[in-house]
């Protein structure tokens, strides 16, 4: 273990701290909280149905950050009941402004649906299944994610050219568990002397986090190491995050990486609200 990287991420707090300030946090409110999106085809009873039960995933995951709930026996019950859960709910034409084609009707058109709940109704469900809200802020999560494919490796950097994509992605998975990111820019991963193998080398080495270090300005650190495998026919990824004294690991391989980083933000959300290990 190189002593450069060593000294790197202890300096990985005052660099990034100093850039982004202290204890950031994503505050929300009960009506922003309390209400979940999907995209439905049209503004049918049957596919607002299965809008709804889709909704009601969602919203218990965001509400309580405990993916796990949706593997409980007692949610095919609940999904059949979903639509009595919603309190109200509303649709956007994703094709806002876009004609509807000759052979199109406005049935074809894709929409977010919006559910809206009562605090107490979700609560309830939540309870239920022997679970509960996480309130209050929730922490910002900082990002350090190293890349690699064919050969080439960098770390992502929010004004980077590698993948603007990969940010737009990050950026979206937080949105549903509602939550924030913050990626470094460029200039601070220079300063910090940030290059490719030490943060690969961090993302994998958890003894490397210690002290200061497991957080960058009061957030909670995130690192990443995804990179793509052909054999796997998607990308392998490697999460890890300390929280409170506590190291936490997981994993995912051969998927997307819209869905590495939902499985990297719910992870994250399960273990900030004292839910354990993904």
């Amino acid at each position: 273990m190189s002593g450069s990287v060593r000294a790197a991420l202890l300096t990985v707090g005052l660099v990034i701290a100093t850039f982004f300030g202290p204890h950031a946090a994503f505050a929300v409110t009960l009506d922003e909280l309390y209400q979940s999106q999907t995209i439905v085809t049209g503004q049918g009873e049957v596919n607002r149905q299965i809008g709804f039960r889709d909704c009601l995933d969602r919203v218990l995951v965001r509400v309580s950050g405990d993916r796990r709930l949706l593997e409980r026996p007692e949610m095919a019950e609940l999904r059949d009941k979903a639509g009595s859960f919603v309190d109200s709910f509303r649709y956007h034409d994703r094709m806002e402004g876009i004609p509807i084609h000759d052979e199109q009707g406005t049935h074809d058109r894709p929409h977010d649906l919006t559910c809206l709940y009562k605090p107490a109704t979700v609560n309830k469900l939540l309870a239920s299944l022997g679970s509960k809200p996480w309130l209050g802020a929730r922490p910002t999560l900082s990002i350090l994610l190293a890349v690699e494919r064919a050969g080439r490796g960098f770390v992502l950097a929010s004004d980077g050219d590698e993948s603007p994509y990969m940010r737009d992605s990050l950026e979206a998975a937080a949105r549903p568990m509602a939550m924030s990111i913050v990626i470094p820019d460029k200039a601070t991963l220079t300063k910090g002397g940030f290059i490719f193998e030490e943060v690969r080398a961090m993302a994998t080495s958890p003894e490397l986090l210690g002290g200061d270090a497991r957080t960058l300005g009061g957030r909670p650190l995130l690192f990443g190491n995804i990179q793509w495998r052909d054999k796997d026919l998607g990308w392998t990824v490697d999460w890890w995050l300390a929280i409170d004294g506590k190291t936490y690991d997981w994993q995912i391989r051969g998927v997307s990486f819209d869905e590495a980083f939902r499985v990297a933000i719910k992870g994250a959300a399960q273990i900030l609200s004292g839910n354990g290990q993904p």
